[in-house]
């Protein structure tokens, strides 16, 4: 079962994912991260770069989940330049050591081979940053992908197209296909940590946490995970069937153990 951390907002959830990647690379220097993008992870990379003095971050190293097909690089919604703009230069990252798929429209029929190959050539996935979308999605695996599915090109949702028209200037400016880590790619991290902030988080989160393992539902794929940490704020907490559950197990965690 995933460890569920209700919080108080996303800021304190943002602090506890952060204590988890700095412990990580401090035992670890050249530890891998995957880096999600979207408002979601915003408040835990505000957090590193608050703390980036009390760790050394200049050996870590990091792949995206996804990219948009289509947009230029230096698009300021294409990933690899939210991730410059939040990441890379807030904690002064190596910029060669932040890959992100080729979004590259020419190159779609390889792109997801060839990123896979340089997730294995960099030994794995350390610690994976997940959001989840309001169908439950992560990364881009919209609804009816495969748990076993690997870095590939897929068609977005018109519902995960609205839910990032904000970051556009109109809805059909939002890219119709995108390059993203599969949910087998994802499973493979050796630590997932999830968050989810709002209501409208707050079925989705239920049922990827608490409903039966489903394609419908790709984030119910984190339930075969050994090593989950989900963090959310009472808003998506609503719909939890076991969140005061959830609040016991977390006010009595024994001293020694960690995320």
């Amino acid at each position: 079962m995933s460890e569920v951390v209700i919080v108080a907002n996303a800021e304190v959830a943002g602090h506890y994912a952060s204590d988890c990647i700095i412990d990580l690379v401090k035992a670890k220097p050249d530890s891998v991260l995957g880096l999600a993008t979207g408002s979601t992870p915003q408040p835990v990379y505000r957090e590193l770069s608050r703390r980036q003095h009390d760790v050394d971050f200049s050996r870590m190293r990091a792949f995206a989940l996804d990219e948009y097909i289509g947009l230029p690089t230096d698009h300021p919604e294409s990933y690899r330049a939210v991730l410059n703009r939040e990441v890379v230069q807030p904690l002064g990252l190596n910029p060669g050591s932040v890959k992100v798929p080729n979004g590259r429209a020419s190159d779609s029929s390889h792109a997801g081979a060839d990123y896979e190959r340089e997730i294995h050539a960099a030994g794995g996935i350390d610690l994976q940053i997940l959001g989840i979308g309001t169908d439950g999605h992560i990364g881009f695996n919209e609804p009816s992908s495969s748990f076993a599915s690997l870095t590939r090109v897929k068609t977005l949702t018109p519902q995960t197209r609205a839910d990032n028209a904000r970051f556009f200037d109109s809805a059909d400016d939002v890219p119709m296909h995108c390059v993203t880590q599969g949910i087998g790619t994802i499973l493979r991290a050796r630590h997932l940590i999830l968050l989810a902030f709002g209501s409208a988080k707050a079925e989705a989160l239920a049922a990827a946490v608490e409903g039966p393992l489903t394609a419908s539902m790709p984030a119910s794929a984190i339930q075969m995970h050994p090593h989950v940490t989900v963090f959310v704020d009472e808003e998506a907490a609503a719909s939890l069937a076991n969140a005061d559950y959830y609040r016991w197990v977390f006010d009595n965690r024994p001293e020694w153990q960690t995320f």
